[in-house]
């Protein structure tokens, strides 16, 4: 049953280079290009004072709790107006992605209130609207309707009441705002203005860069993100845009990891102004992230009274052309610089054969492929058969070791790659000690799928030499020897694309 050494190497060898190949041939491609960046964008004159002055956000407010109907469901809406009298501007929050409950925005939500407007914040629905399957016009008919209740209030301004929404929202908002003209301004925050398959790609390539990670991590991520089937990750939000005809602030923190905030805006002032819209404002805030904090704490300077001014400077603050009160006019965009380097490039569709459903079927095919010897054995011995030859007892065992190796050497690699992923996701949210983790992560993986090259080799040389010996497999012996070998093949030709043999390492 032994095989040289030196002949198991050269064919491992033979069989990684081509491997490699596979890897380095199959579609898709993906290389970002560096952001060719509008001279508007980049040095930026400093955000007007007037902008920034000082709010008071200490008056006493009502705070009631409201029941809205909504499209096949009810939602729940807290609404905070200040006692002060008269009619006030009023907006709603529209949530990001994620479950979007309303007690996210309840500080700003208040300090808004406190200072003079009217605010409606909600939870998202939950029937509709899941992880895999998102209508942003569903999600745009929710906020039409809580508007709706702010309106019809004795203390709200109709012509001053409007919708603000952070990150997914802002594909929400302009939807809301192009469909209705009810919508008095529109407030996109942390707004990726392309399509989220683009802004993820983007972000998932800045945090690699930041962890240090190898150029492999990323190629394997954007292969799986290219197989994953999700109805809203190709979502072009320009067409709302450009049918956008309300006022809009826009807002952005060069601390935001999430978003490719340059291009993001390049695409908002090209839309608007395809759609005959220059009634926008769009300010970049030194040291803010995706949610205007600096680092996740307390809201970052400047952007509360920012949104507040222009809130309850309304219809004079639409335009900054007129709204400075000093002699010359604000300025479109300001604030701090932003520095993007990539643009947001799209990850090509899977092809068939890297399909999710293809994918979901190799893994499948390999998970019976590694129980279906021992299911067959336990079938003979249940039927009290006995082998067919001696020598089998003599050359079966050793091979079925192998077998049962190579089968958790399969199962650690399919949870190490979950594990690395999930270790990714997590050091999105704190990356101290990344780096090392990361790499030690990385070469885990690659290590196992070498060790599980090593295995099917070497599995294979030891089912030839037995064979040769004499051996006559049983059925169930058989069923094993092509359910380990051909379930081991398949995750090798899978790792294979998802770049687990390339160069370098």
């Amino acid at each position: 049953m032994r095989v040289g050494r030196g002949v198991l190497g050269v064919a491992a060898g033979l069989i990684m280079a081509a491997l490699a190949t596979v890897g380095y041939t199959l579609p898709p491609p993906f290389d970002p290009s560096p952001l060719t960046v509008d001279p508007a964008f980049r040095t930026l004159p400093p955000q007007p004072a007037h902008e920034l002055r000082p709010v008071s956000a200490t008056a006493p407010i009502s705070v009631r709790e409201v029941t809205v109907p909504a499209r096949g469901t009810t939602l729940e809406a807290t609404i905070r107006a200040p006692l002060t009298p008269g009619r006030h501007p009023a907006l709603v929050f529209v949530q990001g992605a994620g479950p979007g409950v309303r007690n996210e925005f309840d500080a700003q939500a208040e300090w808004l209130a406190r200072a003079g407007v009217v605010t409606l914040v909600y939870d998202k629905r939950t029937a509709g609207y899941d992880f895999r399957h998102r209508d942003f016009g569903l999600l745009a008919d929710d906020a039409l309707s809580m508007l709706a209740q702010l309106r019809g209030r004795a203390d709200v301004d109709p012509a001053r009441t409007g919708l603000w929404g952070v990150s997914e929202g802002s594909w929400v908002v302009p939807i809301a705002a192009s469909r209705s003209a009810d919508v008095g301004f529109a407030v996109l925050v942390s707004a990726p203005n392309v399509s989220p398959v683009r802004q993820v790609s983007w972000a998932l390539g800045e945090q690699l860069d930041r962890l240090h990670a190898p150029s492999g991590v990323r190629e394997l991520l954007i292969r799986a993100m290219s197989a994953v089937d999700m109805n809203f990750l190709r979502h072009d939000g320009v067409p709302a845009l450009r049918g956008t005809r309300q006022p809009v602030l826009a807002l952005y923190g060069t601390r935001d990891p999430s978003i490719p905030f340059v291009e993001s805006s390049q695409t908002l002032t090209r839309a608007l102004a395809e759609g005959g819209n220059d009634a926008y404002t769009i300010r970049y805030l030194e040291g803010a992230d995706h949610g205007m904090r600096v680092h996740g704490g307390p809201f970052a300077p400047g952007y509360l009274e920012t949104l507040a001014n222009w809130v309850r400077g309304l219809p004079g603050t639409a335009d900054p052309a007129t709204a400075s009160r000093a002699s010359s006019p604000s300025p479109r965009i300001a604030g701090a610089t932003p520095v993007q380097r990539y643009e947001a490039s799209d990850v090509p569709a899977a092809p068939w054969y890297a399909g999710g459903t293809v994918l979901g079927l190799t893994l499948c095919l390999a998970a019976v492929g590694y129980v279906a010897g021992p299911v067959a054995a336990m079938v003979v011995r249940l039927r009290g058969s006995r082998p067919r030859a001696e020598a089998n007892a003599r050359l079966w065992p050793p091979i079925r070791r192998r077998f049962r190796r190579m089968a958790w050497t399969g199962a650690g690699l399919l949870a190490s790659v979950l594990a690395f992923i999930t270790l990714l996701v997590l050091f999105s949210v704190n990356q101290a000690g990344a780096w090392p983790a990361v790499l030690a992560g990385w070469l885990v993986i690659r290590g196992l799928a070498v060790l599980m090259l090593l295995q099917e080799v070497t599995a294979t040389a030891a089912v030839v030499s037995a064979l040769r010996e004499g051996w006559q497999p049983s059925r169930p012996q058989h069923v094993a020897i092509a359910g380990v070998l051909g379930s081991t093949g398949l995750l090798l030709v899978a790792a294979a694309y998802y770049g687990l043999f390339a160069f370098p390492w």
